[in-house]
């Protein structure tokens, strides 16, 4: 068993199944997104945890594990809501009861880098910070505020825009469906528009869905109507089109995603929207459901 308390429910990105998972602090820091059901749980109310225990777990762990992990992630919600000397101390402490590992993670709020200078982020990408997971969910204004996401298109532009200067690995997660039928245009549109002016190197779409009800976030955005599956594709489309990137990986692979796509972006974007387009045209002969619909 792992030296290490874990507060349930535990969540890491998918990309992450094969990583440690380091808990530095307990819950979201914001946690007031009304899609978002990840830590409303009275256990997963948000704080700190005290760098003692921290670094504890880390020697404990690195003694009996130390030559064997490749991969950190930094739990809960947003670990670099911590200032960045304790984060400095924890990549320090990896670094050393841990020599094996060749990649350090975290999910990361954007309002949280506004705090922290770009310096300070060389000092956490110079230190092990590889890669963050920056859940964007749209790139349109009106959409984030009617979820209460607490950020902008420039906010979340920036803090992507930090992180790329000092070097770290960016995922961009963006919710398929997010803006509901009223605002599904501007949603794919401002999406594509964020992705171009920041180039994530990777980039993901996952559909919006309420496994315990819709109530609390209907209470923000009275008007939202779902999109059925043929508008998310046709949504998904508006926003492959829209986009202009380099060199981007992306995928649209997660379980609540109808339609599996993955590919380069921009090598392969007509690829991929030839697959959008013939979902839109022949949902029936590609047998599309949800991964949860059949039970994976």
């Amino acid at each position: 068993m792992l030296p290490i308390r874990y507060v349930e429910p535990v969540f890491r990105p998918p990309s992450e199944a094969d990583s440690l998972i380091l808990p530095v602090t307990d819950g979201c820091s914001w946690n007031k997104c009304t899609f978002c059901e990840m830590y409303t749980a009275p256990q997963k109310q948000f704080r700190a945890r005290e760098q003692d225990e921290v670094l504890e777990s880390i020697r404990l762990t690195g003694q009996r594990y130390g030559d064997q992990i490749r991969r950190v992630f930094l739990a809960d919600g947003d670990a670099l809501v911590l200032p960045t000397r304790r984060l400095l101390a924890i990549l320090e402490a990896i670094r050393t009861h841990m020599p094996a590992v060749r990649r350090i993670s975290s999910y990361c709020l954007p309002r949280n880098l506004s705090k922290k200078s770009q310096l300070e982020m060389n000092q956490l990408a110079a230190a092990g910070l590889t890669m963050v997971y920056v859940g964007a969910e749209s790139g349109d204004d009106e959409v984030l505020a009617a979820v209460n996401k607490g950020e902008s298109f420039e906010t979340t532009c920036a803090a992507l825009d930090k992180l790329g200067e000092a070097g770290i690995t960016r995922s961009v997660m963006i919710l398929n469906g997010l803006g509901g039928q009223c605002w599904t245009h501007q949603h794919a549109e401002n999406s594509a528009r964020l992705a171009n002016a920041t180039q994530p190197e990777f980039l993901a779409t996952l559909v919006v869905s309420f496994p315990k009800g819709e109530a609390r976030f209907r209470q923000g955005f009275p008007g939202w109507e779902p999109l059925d599956q043929h508008q998310l594709f046709v949504e998904m489309e508006r926003f492959l089109q829209a986009l202009d990137l380099r060199r981007t990986v992306f995928r649209s692979d997660h379980a609540s995603n109808w339609l599996v796509l993955k590919g380069t972006l921009g090598a392969e974007k007509e690829r991929l929207l030839a697959q959008v387009r013939q979902a839109i045209l022949q949902p029936e002969s590609a047998g599309l459901r949800p991964k949860w619909a059949r039970g994976l």
